[in-house]
């Protein structure tokens, strides 16, 4: 008789178990796609060092003004697209649309 109740106790803590390694996985993905989706918006991010997105990332948010942020952008993607045909590699003709409706700070707290 005092077989079942262990029993239980013990697959009810199995199964707890397996559920947090789910939902910690799951987290683990969710995280990764943000971050995936935060550098597809730089262009040519692909072509890019870690420490290049961050610059680049940093130059954008210290802009004052719009009109600053275009030309950081426009030369970004010059560089980008001299770097890709001497790499031999195809990127799109434009760069991802600006914005992503975070404002001129880009969402980054400080």
């Amino acid at each position: 008789m005092m077989k079942r109740p262990l029993m239980l106790s013990v697959l009810t803590i199995a199964l707890s178990l397996y559920a947090g390694f789910v939902v910690a996985a799951d987290l683990t993905s969710v995280g990764e796609n943000a971050q995936r989706e935060q550098q597809e918006r730089i262009y040519g991010y692909q072509l890019m060092t870690p420490q290049e997105r961050i610059e680049y990332r940093d130059k954008m948010q210290d802009a004052k003004t719009a009109e600053e942020r275009e030309r950081i952008r426009k030369k970004h993607h010059n560089v980008m697209v001299i770097r890709a045909k001497a790499r031999g590699v195809i990127l799109p003709a434009e760069p991802p649309i600006r914005g992503g409706n975070m404002g001129a700070g880009g969402g980054r707290v400080r």
